[in-house]
């Protein structure tokens, strides 16, 4: 793929080194976020706010010209299959052809969907079998992703993002075998943005498996805007050189629950019934069984809802 938005970063960089001219970008930035709940923003309190996606976004815009920034195709509950199936619709087929960075979310949900997690006792537990099964489920999506990206944005720079540890209120003794297959999936994830010279963000070690102040829900996985800047920042490890985001840039919280987009969403549906009135509402908290909510549970939105609620950065 070509690499014309990290081209355009380190000529500015360059450029600015010098003291004297300063290059103009030769395409502005256009930014992509697909993927499940962590490129969406889902908060630890069931909510859409500002993610890892809206901070980058957010710094590009500070940093360069930045020509349109969406994450449309983000949504909560995206499986790789889902996020396969997704960038094949005809609304993703016209917005990644006019990206040129795209990050991806995808794995967690076809991982994570097998572990319990009893918030009250601090325990995890998943069969070994069911969770290899669906290791290398993920393995073939993403590796289907990253050659359906090639051919529907052929100037785009992709970026895979990696998964952080999602238990660290869980006892030391019971992280050990959960930790493992999370680093299995990202070694896979890995893996696969090499073979398709794509790039790999681990986010992993910028956690560890104690981050609680990062991810401070017992009962949920999702992080803080402080994890998501943490993600960002693993971002910018590789975009721009020198680009950060900084404490003092961190928006004000402006959460918008899935209950309110839900309304939302049923006030712009049709009053005679159809087009999914049946369908059922988002799954309320998981308090009642103490097990940790994944990311990302709540498929049951429509992902364009989540759009229409939230303003760009």
């Amino acid at each position: 793929m070509k690499k014309t938005a990290s081209a355009v970063a380190a000529g500015l960089l360059l450029a600015a080194a010098g003291n004297t001219v300063y290059a103009e970008p030769q395409v502005p930035a256009a930014y992509v976020a697909i993927g499940d709940s962590l490129a969406a923003g889902q908060t630890p309190n069931r909510a859409i706010d500002s993610g890892y996606a809206d901070l980058i976004a957010q710094e590009l815009t500070r940093n360069q010209p930045l020509a349109f920034y969406s994450k449309d195709l983000a949504f909560p509950g995206f499986t790789t299959s889902d996020v396969l199936e997704s960038i094949e619709s005809d609304e993703a087929k016209e917005l990644l052809g006019s990206a040129n960075i795209i990050t991806v979310s995808a794995g967690a949900n076809d991982l994570l969907r097998l572990v319990q997690a009893n918030a009250a006792e601090g325990a995890l537990s998943f069969e070994e079998i069911p969770a290899d099964y669906a290791l290398n489920a993920a393995r073939k999506n993403v590796e289907k992703i990253l050659s359906e990206l090639e051919e529907l944005a052929p100037s785009a720079d992709v970026y895979v993002m990696g998964y952080y540890f999602a238990y660290p209120h869980a006892r030391d003794s019971q992280k050990q075998g959960t930790a493992k297959q999370l680093e299995l999936l990202n070694a896979i994830l890995k893996q696969e943005a090499e073979q398709a010279g794509v790039t790999f963000v681990d986010v992993a070690d910028r956690f560890g498996e104690d981050a609680v102040e990062l991810v401070p829900n017992s009962g949920d996985v999702h992080p803080n805007v402080d994890g998501y800047q943490e993600m960002a920042n693993a971002f910018f490890e590789h975009y721009g050189g020198e680009l950060e985001v900084e404490d003092a840039e961190l928006p004000e919280p402006a959460p918008v629950t899935f209950e309110e987009i839900q309304q939302m969403q049923e006030q712009e549906e049709p009053s005679d019934g159809a087009d999914g009135a049946d369908e059922e509402p988002a799954s309320e908290d998981a308090s009642g069984d103490d097990s940790a909510t994944k990311p990302s549970d709540g498929k049951t939105l429509d992902y364009l809802a989540i759009r229409q609620a939230l303003p760009l950065i």
